[in-house]
């Protein structure tokens, strides 16, 4: 299954979730002073963009270190992307990640991981780094524009909220857990397709 930079941006996007987190980014930022809250949104974001270009960089090494083959990697990505896209069709954002901030600034948990840079998207960016290690610069632009969309929406958590209403993002949060869930199993499929008839 191979992308071009429109379809990673789309993938990372749909698994990053912005909007179908809105309501945990309000929760976890709730108790950090406004006058500090860029500043705590800005540092998160960055946190889990590093934390996923060292997954990317790194991945066909790692790899290689643990003796996994790419359709094994195929197959795991697909399933782990394939629960989180049923949780967010089924469950609200704060069910998935939950909220253990307990009033304290969120320095690393939950905001940068595993909010943004989750298992799901360390899965989806070594996946894209293994698949075509060639593209890794684009693959790199693709998430630093993903991670760039997330940032903002991140920024202006309340607002949005305060415009679309719940039920607007509940909505938007199933729709992209529904095309999700189509990703995944196409990730599945292209694995296993792999496994049992060679390269493809």
């Amino acid at each position: 299954m191979d992308h071009s930079f429109s379809s990673a941006l789309l993938l990372l996007l749909l698994v990053l979730d912005p909007l179908g987190s809105l309501p945990i980014f309000g929760s976890v930022l709730a108790p950090v002073p406004p006058e500090r809250r860029t500043r705590v949104a800005l540092r998160e974001a960055l946190i889990a963009f590093v934390v996923l270009a060292l997954f990317m960089v790194g991945g066909q090494h790692f790899l290689s270190l643990m003796r996994l083959s790419e359709r094994s990697l195929e197959v795991a990505g697909g399933v782990i992307l394939l629960i989180i896209a049923i949780r967010m069709i089924f469950s609200s954002g704060a069910e998935i990640y939950g909220n253990d901030a307990n009033g304290r600034e969120p320095f690393i948990f939950p905001l940068a991981v595993p909010l943004l840079a989750g298992p799901s998207a360390m899965a989806t960016v070594l996946l894209l780094a293994s698949r075509q290690p060639e593209r890794v610069l684009e693959w790199t632009g693709a998430l630093t524009v993903a991670m760039a969309i997330c940032t903002v929406i991140l920024l202006l958590a309340d607002r949005i909220r305060r415009l679309l209403g719940a039920s607007m993002v509940s909505a938007i949060e199933k729709l992209m857990g529904l095309v999700l869930t189509a990703v995944a199993v196409e990730m599945i499929l292209a694995g296993l397709k792999r496994y049992f008839f060679g390269s493809v």
